[in-house]
């Protein structure tokens, strides 16, 4: 049976273009070394591009350029081995050093994890690479059944403690971040039916791992794949469900380079072709409208490259190449594509936010409800509804910023006064 509900999402956008930053220079960092503090990390959100210089060729400069020993972990993905292998050939035509692929070479809790000679080949590392896959099965295989770190990962964290830079891409980005790690699931039911901890085996249950990742980063959850798979909402109400206040969800071929992290200095700059949104949940009050879950007062900032961001500050400062969106004598154009879909909300916000003529914007999803929540089985056969979504403007005062809220109902459902995100 099919139930209409309503989604608004009231947030703010920073916008800023700018193309893709430049191939990092040649000269290569003291190898696996910094100035006294723990090394830089690249969260990557994805679909890295092999010609992606900027953020290939820094990692690779950080790590030691042609000095470099760089170990690649690859226990996320299905097929280990060979997974390695293409991230060591792609590093090497960057001016690698050396990469070496450092078992487990299973999801298993097999003792690969612990095995002396893994970690002795860990931490005579200059940097590290976390490939993409399955982000659980990092925990299964580096992180002990009590919470604590096994062998390789022990000698990988203390490298990077010691100024080893760490990167990973997709799954191997999740895992480096602290509690309440994302293990699935997509937005519309999880908005619905909220977070539920664990791993399931479907993408109707938005799944988290309470004891986290590898805590590497800790200043605010994070998502993958970010804008491309429409992940915003599943990010905002598990940021809700566990009581975090800040989301940062990192685009596809796009890195947030972190500097200082888990310091008071800790700084963050964005690298790569797509951007980086900033989800501030500090005023956000959730509560119920018709019997629903919602949401508003969510603050969204978009970052691109070149753009960086003080996260004890929660601050923007854009960068030399960037330009803030203007809003155009124009009005805004009708969203082509599902409300849930691939850039959906990112697109139609940055639209919004250079129409100057236009208070609001209508997109639509065909999203019904798929059964019970918690992951029970998919009712099949329902009728696809149509539902809208409204993204309204902000008053005027907010120079080269919009505030545009995220609303879908039913047609002929008034628009509600304050826009919500409503399950």
């Amino acid at each position: 049976m099919t139930r209409r509900r309503l989604l608004s999402l009231l947030t703010a956008l920073v916008v800023a273009a700018a193309p893709a930053g430049a191939p990092a220079p040649a000269t290569a960092a003291t190898p696996g070394a910094t100035s006294g503090g723990p090394g830089v990390l690249m969260l990557v959100g994805g679909a890295l591009d092999d010609g992606n210089a900027a953020v290939y060729g820094e990692f690779v400069r950080q790590a030691g350029g042609a000095q470099a020993r760089i170990g690649v972990l690859s226990a996320s993905s299905a097929v280990p081995h060979s997974s390695a292998n293409a991230v060591a050939k792609v590093l090497k035509a960057y001016g690698a050093g050396e990469v070496t692929w450092i078992p487990p070479v299973t999801a298993k809790r097999d003792g690969s994890g612990d095995d002396p000679s893994n970690a002795a080949l860990a931490a005579s590392m200059t940097g590290f690479f976390l490939t993409g896959g399955d982000q659980f099965r990092y925990v299964q295989s580096m992180v002990h059944a009590d919470g604590t770190d096994g062998a390789v990962l022990r000698a990988v964290r203390q490298r990077f403690l010691a100024g080893a830079p760490v990167a990973g891409t997709s799954a191997g980005m999740q895992i480096l971040a602290g509690r309440d790690m994302v293990t699935g699931g997509t937005s519309y039911p999880g908005v619905r039916d909220g977070a539920q901890p664990g791993v399931f085996d479907t993408d109707d249950v938005l799944g988290y791992w309470p004891a986290g990742g590898f805590g590497f980063f800790t200043s605010g959850l994070v998502d993958t794949h970010f804008d491309a798979r429409g992940r915003n909402s599943r990010s905002i109400r598990l940021a809700a469900d566990t009581g975090h206040d800040r989301v940062y969800g990192v685009g596809e071929d796009t890195a947030l380079v972190v500097t200082g992290a888990g310091t008071a200095g800790e700084s963050l700059r964005v690298v790569g072709t797509t951007g980086v949104s900033v989800l501030d949940l500090r005023s956000a009050r959730v509560g119920l409208a018709g019997g629903h879950w919602s949401i508003d007062g969510v603050r969204w900032s978009y970052l691109t490259d070149g753009d960086s961001y003080d996260p004890a500050r929660w601050r923007v400062a854009k960068g030399a190449g960037s330009s803030p969106a203007v809003p155009r004598s124009r009005p805004a154009g009708p969203p082509s594509v599902d409300a849930f879909g691939s850039y959906a909300l990112r697109d139609a916000a940055l639209d919004l936010a250079a129409a100057g003529l236009s208070t609001s914007t209508t997109a639509a999803t065909a999203e019904t409800r798929p059964g019970s929540s918690w992951g029970s089985p998919r009712v099949r056969g329902s009728p696809r509804t149509p539902w809208m979504v409204w993204v309204p403007r902000p008053s005027p005062g907010w120079p080269c910023r919009s505030r545009p809220a995220e609303s879908a109902r039913p047609p002929g459902v008034a628009r509600a006064v304050r826009p919500k995100l409503i399950a």
